[in-house]
Order: structure tokens, then sequence, then C-alpha cells
């Protein structure tokens, strides 16, 4: 179901693009920012640390469980951010949904513009059945992203993981292929 070379997308102002080395810096950029991560599972404290996400993006795509692309301009190749998938299980035809911009480029419609390309990707060309996001409670902005896009809200796990010495929960939402249209 994955494609044998990876697949830039584009919308009407973005280019899906693979990331590359030479994005290391804006990945660190983002991951490091307080309010990027506020709500993130992921975060970097140097530069160098950074190098763990970037073989991260590249393994997924090695080893097909996983895509994600970076978000640039179209018009001038600028990069704002990452969007994609993980935790691709064929056996169940599901896959999970993430994303995130840097803090100068939020408000501006990006994420809203980039997930139903890549949603159309997942249901296409990965034959996806259902795609799923977990959301930290308290992340509004990313509830109301997905369920502009379809998503359901179905269900909350309580105190599901240890960030920052305290639980945190997840909203779970999940995007179905046989409802997309419903």
């Amino acid at each position: 179901m994955f494609p044998s070379q990876f697949p830039s997308l584009d919308s009407a102002r973005l280019a899906l693009r693979q990331i590359k080395a030479g994005d290391q810096y804006h990945i660190f950029e983002g991951l490091s920012h307080p309010q990027v991560i506020q709500y993130y599972g992921v975060s970097f404290e140097t530069y160098e640390a950074t190098e763990e996400q970037m073989e991260w993006y590249e393994l997924l795509w090695q080893e097909q469980s996983g895509i994600w692309w970076a978000i640039c301009d179209k018009d001038r190749q600028q990069f704002l951010g990452a969007c994609g998938y993980n935790e691709y299980q064929a056996e169940h035809r599901k896959i999970e949904l993430g994303y995130w911009l840097l803090r100068q480029h939020w408000g501006q419609g990006y994420i809203q513009e980039a997930l139903p390309v890549i949603i159309s990707f997942a249901f296409k060309q990965l034959k996806v059945e259902r795609i799923e996001a977990f959301v930290e409670t308290g992340n509004k902005a990313s509830d109301k992203v997905l369920l502009k896009q379809g998503f359901k809200h179905e269900g909350t796990m309580r105190n599901c993981e240890y960030k920052n010495d305290r639980f945190i929960s997840l909203k779970v939402f999940g995007l179905l292929q046989s409802q997309q249209n419903s």
C-alpha cells in the first residue's frame, strides 16, 4: 500500500514534501518552542538532540510504518511545520495522525489546508479505513481542527500518559473512510 517513492503533495498554498536533513533547524525551532510543545508529546532541548526526531521521520518511511511531510509555502518553499502519520497497522487498516506548526504560522489556516490532502492520501493510497488522532485535554485548537475535518470525538483516555511530572488525559478522535462523506 505504501508508494515506492516518497510522495510529494500540494494544495493551493502548500507544498508537502519529504523532510530532509536541511530541515533539522526548523524541526528544532518547532519542537523546542514552549507554545508548540505545550500539548505535543515530543520536545528537544538542543539542536543535536533533534537528530533523534530526524532519524524517526526517516525510519517511519523506511519501515513503512508511517510517513511525515514538511509543510512548506508553495511559492517561497518556506518551512512552516510538519504533518503526517505513524503507527500504521496494515492488518487493521488504520493509522495515527499528527501535526504541528512553527508558532509564527499559527492562525493562518495551514493545517486546515494540509489535512484534507493527507487524509485523501491515507484513504486512497494507503487504503486505510480509520485515521485516529490523540489530543491532550486542554488543546482546544487541535480539537477544533479535527472536528472541522470531520473527525468524531470518541472518548477520553484518562490519566493515560505521564508528562512533565503529572498524568495527562488524551481525547481520542477518529475519522472513518466509510463515513467520511456522511
